[in-house]
């Protein structure tokens, strides 16, 4: 990316083994983020661009000398975030906070739309899907939802400690938003209202779990979401776009002692806190960005067995050489996500 509108695919050197941590995967699916789409809107130009891209399923080809719990031919789960997997701040389950760790997309470590891809720390952050080869075409989709987005809707599920029984709001049809309410209904919400105006996604919605959809937006969507909870608002709203209006949203509907959980990157730092928002309902602000790696083993097996289809939220396919096509896609809103084929 080179500034906001401005995607190329270019032809770069292959990447190598750095450090003896590192794996080189082959790409068998990537795909384009929402998160994405943020930089699309607004990076400055630049003259050399930042390679994109966090969510990867491929195979191993190489590992390096310090590589043991991955071998070549593997098929793994790439996470959004690299991390040691080993010190106190990830076994504590937050592996996207790893001092050790980071982030792909960065001057040091390429992002992963991209044939090949070096991952850092590949003991701690791979996970190899067992019994499963990338001729298995109908689970790959949904796998690799398991690096970002389905566990990123989990993660604000998880966060907000949703329990059987409650009324859960979901802000935002977005692929994020989906997946939160796919989560909320494995978690036990009896029942889920999702804010969206998006048609063809919010019937996905409803085939996830949603009970109710709210297209209208501003103030109008806030009282039809206390209509319909008889006036309290939910217990538990799940926040997945980043902007302030979905913040406003989220303290407006969630009913007194109730949780927030954000997973929509903040595309701002400063937001009400004060009595009339939080605190004077005693609401509980949480979530932040998911770490993946902490949900994944216990993932596989509910796709393997067909529990959840996370990846129906892919509804549009392009070729790598065809990926900025697919950029403009999703901020056209012509497609839900955009999976990337090598």
């Amino acid at each position: 990316m080179y500034g906001a509108g401005d995607v190329r695919v270019e032809t770069v050197a292959d990447p190598t083994i750095q450090q003896p941590t590192d794996a080189i995967v082959r790409t068998v699916l990537s795909c384009v983020c929402g998160s994405d789409l943020h930089p699309y809107h607004s990076m400055p130009a630049t003259e050399h661009g930042q390679s994109m891209g966090h969510e990867l399923l491929g195979v191993v080809e190489e590992i390096g000398s310090a590589v043991s719990t991955v071998k070549k031919g593997d098929l793994v789960i790439v996470p959004f975030a690299f991390s040691d997997n080993t010190c106190q701040i990830c076994t504590d389950g937050f592996q996207t906070a790893c001092p050790h760790g980071g982030f792909y997309g960065t001057p040091d470590t390429a992002g992963l739309q991209a044939e090949l891809a070096r991952v850092p720390l590949a003991d701690g952050s791979l996970v190899v899907v067992p019994g499963i080869t990338e001729n298995d075409s109908a689970l790959l989709p949904s796998l690799l939802t398991l690096s970002d987005v389905y566990l990123t809707g989990y993660h604000a599920a998880h966060m907000a400690r949703i329990q059987a029984g409650q009324t859960v709001t979901v802000i935002g049809d977005g692929a994020v938003g989906l997946s939160a309410v796919l989560a909320a209904k494995q978690l036990g919400a009896e029942r889920i209202i999702l804010m969206g105006r998006h048609t063809s996604r919010t019937d996905l919605g409803r085939q996830w779990g949603a009970t109710d959809v709210v297209a209208e937006r501003g103030e109008d969507g806030i009282n039809k979401v206390l209509d319909l909870t008889n006036g309290s608002g939910s217990h538990v709203v799940l926040e997945a776009v980043g902007l302030m209006p979905a913040y406003e949203q989220s303290f407006k509907v969630v009913r007194a002692g109730g949780v927030i959980s954000r997973v929509g990157v903040p595309q701002y730092e400063e937001a009400p806190i004060g009595f009339m928002s939080l605190f004077g309902k005693n609401i509980t602000l949480t979530g932040g960005p998911a770490p993946v790696r902490a949900y994944i083993e216990q993932a596989i097996p509910l796709v393997l067995d067909g529990t959840i289809d996370p990846g129906k939220v892919f509804d549009r396919t392009v070729s790598i050489d065809d990926v900025p096509a697919g950029y403009a896609a999703m901020d056209a809103r012509e497609a839900l996500k955009v999976l990337v084929t090598v």
